[in-house]
């Protein structure tokens, strides 16, 4: 199912509904899914329109034919306005925090800033056939849409030195063995989209709530990041305790359903 953006958007990025997951997929196959601004715009449309659906509990990100995302399209680099200022990255919606989860599902070429989007996003599976790196290193672009900050924070300070510094690539199997990727899948659409299913049927509200806490939370000192945990959970206490009494009552003992 196709939602309802318009036709300029689903040129450039392709909104699919399946349950409760929507699926975007970057379509610039031209170009290695390499964003352009039209292309960044249009992403950010698509995370509006999953966010205001109710029905949607979770996001994957994606790419068309045979690549994630190349990174920006220096071809059209300026169309790409630095965004200093205001909610959005070069590429679109890097500078924001979904309120859902998001999960990437990575076949080819995820380099650049097509790291950068897959590092935006929750949990990553990629296919056997991936490749990682911040190939910017080559050509004298900066990391410049939450790469800097995030990739230590995925795989560790030094890893990440290492991969930012160098500029390398990273298959597949090194990406599992540091934490890079969640999982690695031949179809790491299919895998996303069964294991965004499995999110969806959690209780949402506690499961929304430990995650911003955990975003909201790091680097905090431990008093600052238990008031931060305490603010969002005391919101969602009521779904607890309901979660409490079905436990009690025999659901979910000996992992049941998880």
């Amino acid at each position: 199912m196709i939602g309802a953006m318009s036709a300029d958007v689903v040129d450039e990025v392709r909104y699919d509904v399946h349950g409760p997951v929507a699926v975007v997929t970057i379509d610039r196959q031209h170009r290695r899914n390499a964003i352009d601004g039209r292309t960044a715009e249009a992403l950010v449309d698509a995370l509006e329109q999953f966010e205001a659906d109710a029905d949607l509990a979770v996001l994957v990100l994606t790419g068309a034919g045979g690549a994630f995302c190349a990174g920006a399209d220096l071809t059209a680099i300026q169309t790409l306005g630095p965004r200093a200022d205001g909610p959005d990255g070069p590429l679109g919606f890097t500078r924001r925090t979904p309120s859902k989860p998001t999960i990437a599902a990575v076949a080819g070429w995820a380099v650049a800033g097509g790291l950068e989007l897959a590092l935006w996003c929750d949990l990553r599976i990629a296919s056997p056939q991936s490749t990682f790196g911040c190939f910017e290193r080559r050509w004298g672009v900066p990391l410049i849409d939450g790469g800097t900050w995030r990739l230590p924070r995925v795989i560790g300070m030094g890893r990440a030195l290492d991969l930012v510094l160098t500029g390398r690539a990273v298959d597949a199997d090194e990406a599992l063995a540091i934490g890079l990727v969640t999982s690695v899948a031949d179809d790491p659409v299919a895998a996303a989209l069964e294991l965004g299913t499995r999110l969806a049927s959690y209780p949402q509200a506690t499961m929304r709530s430990d995650r911003m806490s955990m975003y909201e939370g790091w680097g905090h000192p431990l008093d600052a990041a238990l008031k931060i945990e305490m603010r969002h959970g005391i919101t969602v206490l009521e779904e607890g305790r309901k979660g409490a009494q079905r436990f009690a009552g025999g659901e979910g003992r000996g992992g049941v359903g998880v």
